[in-house]
């Protein structure tokens, strides 16, 4: 998953309100890898964030544990259901974010759209999701 703190992804944050990529503008401004800052904060699974939190830490953990058996040689097999069961707790918590996305940004995208009169708004947030659950289903 790499570390939170990272700031060298290869993406534009997205500006999680309106839809597109970020741009500088008030709160917002480059990091020193040279990508955008998302200063956004209002985000769906902020209500959650500590469940969310300590169950990436627990998945952390099993990821821990596969290194350890790899390490100790252990059985190959074991190894492999092990490794299963990780993919199957992140995808667990891509579908509660996916969710997440679609009940908060999604809907407040379409209700921005309705007091603007602006339907590209609504139209970027669901091609953001869908292209989202496309790199899930990769």
């Amino acid at each position: 998953m790499g570390n939170p703190a990272d700031t060298t992804r290869n993406h534009a944050p997205r500006d999680h309100m309106h839809g597109g990529n970020a741009a500088p503008g008030p709160g917002r401004g480059a990091s020193d890898a040279g990508t955008l800052v998302d200063e956004h904060r209002d985000h769906a699974y902020t209500a959650d964030k500590d469940a969310l939190l300590k169950r990436l830490s627990r998945i952390e953990g099993q990821v821990r544990g596969i290194a350890r058996m790899v390490d100790q040689e252990k059985y190959c097999i074991d190894i492999l259901t092990q490794i299963s069961a990780v993919n199957a707790a992140l995808h667990k918590v891509s579908l509660g974010l996916v969710e997440d996305h679609i009940g908060h940004c999604v809907v407040g995208a379409a209700r921005d759209a309705q007091e603007s009169g602006d339907p590209q708004l609504v139209t970027d947030k669901v091609q953001e999701a869908t292209a989202a659950i496309g790199r899930l289903l990769r």
